[in-house]
């Protein structure tokens, strides 16, 4: 009898769980946040000082997927052309080439993401958005896949800047990465005696497709898509969900919230319970998968009133009285 297409999924990404925790010590919600992106066809900014395997985790992912990777340091001085490429005159053949950049890879560790200039930011807009890139008068398509994993430095580090709201819009999850626990921290300072252990490849390019198209038809009732959208809506006005934040100032609920949650949000609440119930074996997502994946989803979405962040309250106390306030079906 052939095996469940859905069970089968579930075994391949718990193979690739257990491959990457060869070598990832811990950080269990960065692993699987990154699956919950890669199976939506999403993008991950993640948030963390440094040391924390960020940049290990990616490219680990990578290597069990079987695909390429590539990795881009952002400085103040990127230039647009350092990250897509650009037209390059060869004098011998008396034309202009196009010489690609390094994110011409299926995935893209964008490192310090927050350090870039306006002028680089539009330019990875364009290929989170569009899966595409325009060197000149010339339009290249991106791999299949592409995946974008951003990490950034909180915002209190010197040298950093806020990310345009358009950008952050388009990644499907942020991240918190937490530092480990102290075992976990053990285990690190252990292993850094021993050689790093072989990678094997797991999947392929076409595995993860179909992984993708799996994911796609994980059945979404109506309830729960409506679930998904009044989340969505009630960051915008957390007052009138009946949402309670308490704070040590005065702001009211009302005043909290500067710009909430874009319509893009509830697609993507939408998306990631799929990807999360995949994970889980199961054929449907349940209103349990939109709330393990809502905060990921929501946090950078939801920004606050300069009064509300004096008081303490930030994105996640806003998403967090959401999650309590809007009823579950």
């Amino acid at each position: 009898m052939e095996a469940d297409p859905v069970e089968k999924a579930e075994e391949t990404l718990r193979r690739l769980a257990e491959e990457m925790g060869r070598v990832v010590v811990g950080q269990r919600g960065l692993i699987e946040g990154l699956f919950v992106a890669l199976l939506s066809g999403g993008h991950v900014l993640v948030e963390g000082v440094p040391g924390l395997a960020k940049t290990t985790a990616v490219r680990t992912l990578a290597q069990v997927l079987g695909v390429g990777f590539g990795r881009i340091q952002f400085t103040p001085d990127l230039l647009p052309g350092d990250l897509i490429g650009t037209p390059v005159y060869v004098p011998d053949q008396r034309r202009f080439v196009i010489r690609r950049g390094p994110i011409f890879t299926p995935i893209l560790l964008a490192d310090e993401i927050n350090r870039a200039p306006a002028k680089v930011q539009s330019a990875l807009l364009e290929a989170m958005e569009e899966r595409q890139v325009t060197i000149g008068d010339e339009t290249l398509p991106l791999p299949d896949p592409f995946f974008v994993m951003a990490t950034q430095n909180p915002v209190e580090l010197e040298g950093t800047y806020p990310l345009p709201e358009a950008q952050i819009d388009r990644f499907l999850l942020k991240l918190v990465v937490p530092y480990p626990s102290e075992e976990e921290e053990r285990e690190i300072v252990n292993r850094d005696a021993q050689p790093p252990p072989p990678v094997r490849s797991i999947v392929n390019a076409e595995t993860l497709r179909a992984l993708r198209r799996r994911a796609a038809e994980v059945h979404v009732a109506e309830p729960l898509r409506d679930y998904a959208v009044r989340l969505a809506r009630a960051t915008r006005d957390p007052a009138s969900a009946g949402a309670q934040i308490q704070a040590p100032g005065s702001a009211s609920t009302r005043s909290c919230v500067a710009l909430g949650a874009s319509p893009r949000a509830s697609i993507y609440l939408v998306r990631a319970a799929r990807a999360r119930a995949l994970l889980d074996g199961r054929h449907f997502a349940t209103p349990h998968d939109v709330k393990r994946v809502a905060r990921d989803v929501l946090r950078h979405r939801v920004i606050v009133t300069y009064e509300a962040e004096a008081d303490g309250i930030g994105p996640d106390t806003v998403v967090e009285a959401v999650l309590a306030a809007v009823t579950t079906p």
